[in-house]
């Protein structure tokens, strides 16, 4: 790795926003992802404007279509699946659905520097930046059953714009090439042919893995933001 780069990668883990604490946040028992209250209709109509239930009840059309599609043993099937064929088809129509909500910084669509939104929030506001997509496609793959081992949020260097950026990253085995789901592109490809991407780190449910390599076991509650985003779902989730 040339001095460029890796002072790059220094910059990017030295800028990203982690707060370690020394307690664990649990969040109470949460409804499903889609399973949307009037409450939480009035409230993103308020708050996004009319349209914005609307939006919301096609992503949930959108992933309880998918639900049943996948059929009662689909989870089964997935956890039986090590070459990706059964589950591919439902990860592109996630990467594609959430793909359509257009791209706006943070700054321009929530008036601050840096903001991690909820998928009802993305939707609803039928708007975001890099986090937003990687989440809602991570939160919606979690809902139709794709164990949690495989997917990993990541955070990248960019190359091509020169920023750093948040992917989702989904590995049919655990020593696999991943597959990549981004914002920047329609298609899906693998990590070893998207070569305009440094991985910075990566997180799911359960682990946060460091630029070095190392696993920290729960490590994925010292994301501040990330630990934010649960919250406010399980906030939704309540309404």
């Amino acid at each position: 790795m040339s001095a460029q780069i890796t002072n790059s990668v220094r910059h990017a883990v030295k800028s990203i926003t982690i707060c370690i604490v020394g307690l664990l946040y649990v969040p109470g028992t949460q409804a499903g992802l889609t399973d949307f209250s009037n409450n939480l209709y009035d409230y993103v109509a308020k708050k996004f404007g009319w349209e914005a239930p609307g939006r919301l009840k096609i992503m949930q059309t959108t992933v309880r279509e998918m639900k049943t599609a996948g059929g009662p043993n689909f989870i089964s099937n997935v956890q039986k699946s090590t070459n990706g064929n059964i589950e591919f088809p439902f990860i592109r129509k996630t990467n594609d659905f959430y793909n359509q909500v257009p791209y706006f910084s943070d700054l321009e669509h929530w008036g601050v520097d840096d903001y991690w939104a909820t998928p009802v929030e993305f939707v609803a506001s039928f708007g975001g930046d890099c986090e937003d997509y990687a989440i809602a496609k991570y939160m919606t793959l979690k809902e139709l059953g794709i164990p949690v081992e495989r997917l990993r949020i990541t955070y990248v260097r960019a190359i091509n714009i020169g920023e750093t950026h948040m992917v989702l990253a989904y590995y049919p085995t655990p020593d696999a090439d991943p597959w990549i789901l981004d914002n920047l592109i329609p298609e899906i490809k693998p990590a070893s042919q998207r070569k305009d991407l440094i991985p910075v780190y990566s997180f799911n449910d359960d682990d946060l893995w460091l630029p070095n390599g190392a696993t920290r076991k729960g490590g994925a509650t010292t994301v501040r933001l990330w630990r934010g985003v649960i919250e406010k779902m399980d906030k939704e989730s309540r309404m």
